[in-house]
């Protein structure tokens, strides 16, 4: 096994347990329930399991039915919106993804939102379309919203206001700068750093991580992407969450223990959850 296959050694545990709030357990390495158990051994007890498509979005929802510490969020990512406009099957995948945002063991709805980065022009009234679908679904359930936003940042904002966001709205995996971040923290919306929050050059993150306030702030992994430094490049899964952590508290001179309490008692307010 290359060096870059081979998972990165478990951290110290935390002393104080948190959640991972946006992972991919049916894109990692091993049995959810090996995850699940490692990730448990160093403090993370909850992971918040993310579909990005219906057949994800239906593992999803049927992990977190079978996993106390797992809840679901089922969505139609946003680079899969075009895909499917163009074979005539997004209203009936909408429908789908209405009826397991239902479901009590789904949590949020997401992730949705616009991504300019994958999906060029001929594509984005598609991607809009769908999230405005998916913010009516997750005001309609209840449920927190889970935002992709990739280099779709004002319309990404601009479509939030004229829909009217729902009342927890998750900005996934935060790539906005310090003056994005008080937009965010003026309109209540929180603020999930993955482990590019580490990486050298993305120091734009660690300033808008200083400026957002404490009780808008999640940590997640992304996983198995977005490995946090120095083990970038390796799997990434939710028992990693601990070197993320350790360095958001890091960067906003928290102390660990009290940092770590904050951000559980975030996530389970964004998604609507008991510690």
């Amino acid at each position: 096994m290359s060096s870059n296959a081979t998972p990165p050694p478990l951290p110290t545990p935390l002393r104080v347990a948190v959640a991972d709030s946006h992972t991919h357990l049916d894109m990692q390495q091993g049995t959810v329930e090996e995850g699940l158990a490692r990730a448990a051994s160093v403090g993370v007890t909850t992971v918040i399991q993310v579909g990005c498509d219906l057949e994800g979005s239906r593992w999803a929802a049927r992990t977190a039915s079978e996993h106390d510490s797992v809840h679901a969020a089922v969505a139609l990512h946003p680079n899969e919106a075009p895909r499917l406009a163009a074979t005539g099957d997004l209203d009936d995948a909408l429908a789908e993804i209405a009826a397991l945002a239902a479901l009590p063991e789904v949590k949020g709805v997401g992730e949705t939102g616009l991504d300019h980065f994958r999906t060029g022009p001929e594509g984005r009234g598609a991607q809009e379309r769908s999230f405005r679908a998916h913010i009516e679904i997750a005001k309609r359930q209840g449920k927190a919203l889970v935002i992709h936003d990739r280099d779709a940042h004002a319309d990404v904002l601009r479509i939030l206001e004229e829909e009217g966001a729902p009342e927890r709205t998750v900005f996934h995996c935060y790539s906005g700068d310090a003056e994005m971040a008080k937009v965010c923290a003026a309109a209540g919306y929180f603020m999930s750093f993955a482990g590019n929050v580490t990486f050298k050059n993305a120091q734009p993150l660690r300033d808008a991580l200083a400026v957002a306030p404490e009780e808008l702030v999640l940590v997640e992994t992304d996983a198995p992407f977005l490995t946090p430094a120095p083990f970038r490049g390796r799997p990434n899964a939710p028992y990693l969450i601990p070197v993320t952590l350790r360095a958001m508290a890091e960067v906003r001179g928290a102390d660990e223990d009290a940092f770590a309490a904050a951000v559980a008692a975030n996530t389970a307010r964004a998604f609507g959850y008991e510690l």
